[in-house]
């Protein structure tokens, strides 16, 4: 038992001295500086190297022959990104060097880890491949309306292992480029929008149909979303009491629902100023008295 207390004397003495000596707090004082210094410069860096990135695809954004608005958007930021991951991760290092951490032989470690762990890490590995194809053939880019996974919206960001994706409802979706097999991009062509609106079988069809053309003819005029005048491409179907026609416009990308939008409601005001006909709900009411004594005269 006595042996037990030496020894526990002995190091807390030692301990005690060890923390209260001016040696320690003078690396640790000077470590302190180090580290504060190596972040504040690893900070500036990643600031200037941002902005320069900026600068850089914002004046190649001027030159003829460039890449898209989109595409430029997207590698821009994963530039930014890649920048920062890396000075940062240098700027981790070097505090660890700072206090006096072998820095060789714990990349040493690391790598023979890392070889362990990468048997178990093929996920990350596909997810980080995936996304480099995904920016290399310009799949898609930030700010394209795509549906993958059966989940619509626009895209946020893309990096080397994970899609951000806004849904139509505000929600994030976050999507690892691994799990990204079939994408549908929106963004890419043109949209389509076919209008189909009704008539009544009493109204003036060649009249009707003059009216419709004249005013499809205005229409890229006036509303910069519509590339070309509009097709009318006739009677679709023929139903109870009225006739289905239908009208084909083509749109900038995701323009189309706009446009169908004011085509329809345009199309009202046109056929009521010039008295053509529209099909209306119709009911009809039967007295069941009245039908009993016809029933019984009969």
């Amino acid at each position: 038992m006595n042996i037990l207390e030496s020894m526990w004397r002995q190091f807390s003495r030692r301990f005690v001295d060890k923390v209260t000596s001016e040696e320690l707090w003078d690396n640790v004082f000077e470590a302190s500086i180090r580290i504060t210094l190596i972040i504040l410069l690893a900070w500036i860096v990643v600031q200037v190297g941002r902005f320069v990135i900026r600068k850089v695809f914002r004046f190649r954004a001027n030159l003829p022959g460039n890449h898209t608005e989109r595409r430029r958007t997207t590698i821009e930021r994963l530039l930014q990104s890649i920048i920062s991951y890396v000075v940062y991760f240098s700027a981790i290092m070097a505090s660890l060097s700072a206090v006096g951490i072998n820095i060789a032989g714990l990349l040493a470690g690391a790598g023979i880890a890392g070889l362990a762990i990468g048997f178990g890490a093929q996920s990350l590995v596909k997810d980080v491949i995936t996304g480099f194809f995904i920016i290399f053939e310009d799949q898609f880019g930030v700010g394209d309306y795509i549906q993958v996974g059966g989940r619509e919206g626009t895209v946020m960001e893309i990096g080397l292992r994970t899609t951000k994706v806004k849904g139509n409802f505000g929600e994030m979706h976050i999507i690892p480029n691994g799990a990204i097999t079939d994408v549908i991009n929106y963004s890419l062509s043109n949209s389509i929008a076919n209008i189909d609106f009704t008539l009544g079988y009493t109204a003036d069809i060649e009249k009707a149909e003059r009216i419709v053309h004249h005013y499809l003819e205005t229409l890229p005029a006036k509303n910069e979303n519509i590339v070309t005048v509009p097709t009318l491409l006739g009677v679709q179907n023929m139903g109870v009491g009225e006739m289905t026609w239908r009208i084909s416009v083509e749109t900038l990308p995701l323009q189309h629902y706009g446009v169908a939008r004011m085509i329809r409601k345009d199309l009202i005001t046109l056929f009521e100023d010039n008295h053509i006909d529209l099909p209306y709900p119709k009911m009809m009411v039967y007295d069941q008295n009245t039908m009993n004594r016809k029933g019984g005269a009969e």
